[in-house]
C-alpha cells in the first residue's frame, strides 16, 4: 500500500494543468474545409456518416480560419493558390496543425516533372505536421492521419514556441524570401 492510498475519495481524477489542456485540444480538433481537387471528395466521405469523424472529437468542418485549428489541404495546390494557404495558414489561432493529404498535395503528384504550375509540396508554404500519401488517399487513412495530430497534441508542452518563417513560392519556382522587419 503506497503513501497515497486511502488519501482521496473515489471518483477524484488528478492529473497536471498540461496534460488536462492537452486533453481538451485533441479531443475537439476542429478542422477546416479546404479542398483544392479530388482528395476533397475523400476528405468529405470522412465526415459523412460511414466513417464518423465525430466519434474522433473532429466532427465539426469550419468555414473560416479563425474557428479552426487544424487544416487539411486536400489537393493541388497551384502557385497561384499558394499565397491564399499561406494567408488562410497565418489566419488561423495557435496552436494550428496541417495535414498534406494525398500526392499532388505532398510532392506534386502527376505534375512534379512538367506541370510548371504546381507547387512541389505545400510543406514549401507552410509547415506539414502529417503526411497522409495516396491518389486519392482513402478516407480510412485520412482517420489515420487525424489520429497521429492527436498523439502530437497529446504530447505537447505548454511552452511557446517560436513559429516558423517559410518563404512562399514564386511561379519561377524559385521562392521570396518573407522581409524581416528591421530592429
Amino acid at each position: 500500500m503506497s503513501w497515497i492510498d486511502g488519501r482521496f475519495e473515489e471518483n477524484l481524477i488528478i492529473t497536471t494543468l498540461e496534460q488536462a489542456t492537452n486533453w481538451g485540444r485533441q479531443s475537439s480538433v476542429w478542422p477546416m474545409t479546404f479542398g483544392l481537387a479530388c482528395c476533397a471528395i475523400e476528405m468529405m466521405a470522412v465526415g459523412a456518416p460511414r466513417f464518423d469523424l465525430d466519434r474522433f472529437g473532429a466532427g465539426a468542418f469550419r468555414a473560416t480560419p479563425r474557428q479552426a485549428d487544424l487544416m487539411i489541404v486536400a489537393g493541388t495546390v497551384t502557385y497561384k493558390m499558394a499565397s491564399r494557404v499561406r494567408r488562410l495558414y497565418e489566419q488561423m489561432p495557435d496552436p494550428k496543425y496541417v495535414i498534406a493529404m494525398g500526392a499532388c498535395t505532398i510532392g506534386g503528384g502527376p505534375y512534379f516533372k512538367w506541370g510548371y504550375h504546381v507547387v512541389k509540396g505545400v510543406d514549401l508554404v507552410v509547415p506539414v505536421d502529417v503526411y497522409v500519401p495516396g491518389c486519392p488517399p482513402r478516407p480510412e487513412a485520412l482517420l489515420e492521419g487525424i489520429m497521429r495530430i492527436q498523439d502530437k497534441i497529446r504530447a505537447k508542452r505548454l511552452a511557446k514556441d517560436k513559429p516558423d518563417v517559410l518563404p512562399v513560392p514564386h511561379h519561377t519556382g524559385r521562392v521570396r524570401l518573407p522581409e524581416v522587419a528591421a530592429s
